[in-house]
């Protein structure tokens, strides 16, 4: 097995707070040279406000963008009138939220998914709450994203509760694209946060401005608390890799086709013990010569992090045994006592793949261990070129 080197760049994006909001979920898209009117590629980073006296109060999506490489950024601009708040019947406003821009190579547009967050006044709507896939295309020479939309599902009782927030997709080279997807039925739906997440690979069609549902895989679940959700894709060396949140335990699925997978099973490290990764989202660094896991653990002398989410790490996975390679393991972003786990991967080039995080800052006081409300784009700088990147 070969093991890719590289060296961690930590740029600093944006810093502060005001002790009532927070950024949270900042993730990039990168426009690649001469398609976004830049020499250079551009990378568009959306991210949103949280409110800090709530739970998952979300706003508008905003953006910052980079066209140096990361030298310069512009905004935060606010797109409050195509990604923000909109009012429903019975007084509920609903949000895109949870949202991953990606370049899609078929049509040269970057694409938005996530999924939709409804709530009355500043809390989330009561249960049982619907839930749907969201998504929104960029104009880059514009700088403007469209209205969001959402994906129709084929049973509206099965997929009640159904969305691609906080995924990785994988656009196949014909311009289709395999979008997994967390779910639950209606009455899985009124439980409320007891209820048991189901997820899947959906196989997409999108021409540019449209995206449509076309069929989806088998369902992935486990008994353990809540099911599995949050689901990232990709391929490596002619598989497909699935990483799935569990309240316990981090699970992993692999597929020859990316729609039928064989049996989840927990992460561990190349000794056998568990990966220490729960409740929290893992992501893929996919490079040519290796394939590698971003993620959050216990074991850190961590304890007082909220769920053990930070520092952010990444490691080796061996693709055949399925587990993570310890003697691997480096540091993304510091432990600086706020929580991470709501992270996304971007490919800026051959030579360059970033991770976008921000400092999440609840628990309210966890500013005591240095965070402030930080938003970073770790860069991973190979020495290699990654062959995948055109």
């Amino acid at each position: 097995m070969t093991t890719p080197s590289f060296r961690v760049q930590l740029d600093v994006v944006s810093d502060g707070y005001d002790g009532k909001m927070c950024w949270v979920q900042p993730r990039a898209g990168t426009i690649p040279p001469g398609a976004g009117g830049n020499a250079l590629p551009v990378v568009v980073l959306t991210m949103q406000k949280l409110l800090l006296a709530g739970s998952d109060v979300f706003y508008a999506l905003q953006e910052m963008r980079t066209d140096d490489l990361g030298k310069t950024w512009s905004g935060p601009v606010c797109h409050e009138s195509t990604l923000g708040r909109r009012k429903e019947p019975g007084g509920i406003e609903a949000v895109i939220c949870d949202a991953t821009p990606k370049w899609h190579a078929a049509t040269g547009k970057l694409l938005l998914t996530g999924h939709v967050a409804r709530y009355v006044g500043d809390k989330l709507m009561p249960d049982p709450r619907p839930r749907q896939t969201a998504y929104s295309v960029y104009d880059p020479l514009a700088r403007v994203w469209a209205p969001w939309d959402t994906l129709a599902m084929p049973d509206s009782d099965t997929f009640y509760n159904a969305g691609a927030g906080s995924v990785q997709r994988y656009d196949l080279s014909d311009g289709r694209i395999l979008l997994p997807i967390y779910f639950k039925s209606r009455t899985e739906a009124g439980k409320g946060w007891n209820g048991c997440h189901n997820s899947t690979v959906c196989r997409c069609e999108f021409d540019g401005q449209k995206l449509r549902y076309v069929e989806h895989g088998d369902t992935l679940v486990v008994s353990e608390p809540r099911g599995l959700g949050e689901p990232s894709l990709t391929r490596f060396d002619g598989k497909y890799y699935l990483t799935l949140r569990n309240d316990v335990r981090g699970y992993v699925a692999t597929s020859d086709d990316g729609l039928h997978f064989g049996p989840p099973r927990p992460w561990t490290f190349d000794d056998g013990s568990e990966l220490g990764n729960y409740n929290t989202q893992q992501h893929w660094v996919t490079h040519s010569d290796g394939l590698f896991l971003t993620y959050t653990r216990r074991g850190l002398n961590n304890d007082y992090v909220f769920r053990h989410r930070a520092p952010l790490l990444i490691a080796q996975v061996d693709a055949d045994r399925l587990c993570v390679l310890r003697h691997t393991e480096r540091e993304l972003m510091p432990n600086r006592g706020a929580r991470y786990g709501n992270f996304a991967v971007t490919d800026v080039s051959p030579n360059e793949t970033w991770v976008t995080e921000s400092e999440w800052m609840q628990p309210l006081g966890c500013e005591k261990y240095g965070s402030n409300g930080r938003v970073y784009a770790s860069r991973i700088l190979w020495d290699s070129p990654n062959r995948l990147i055109g």
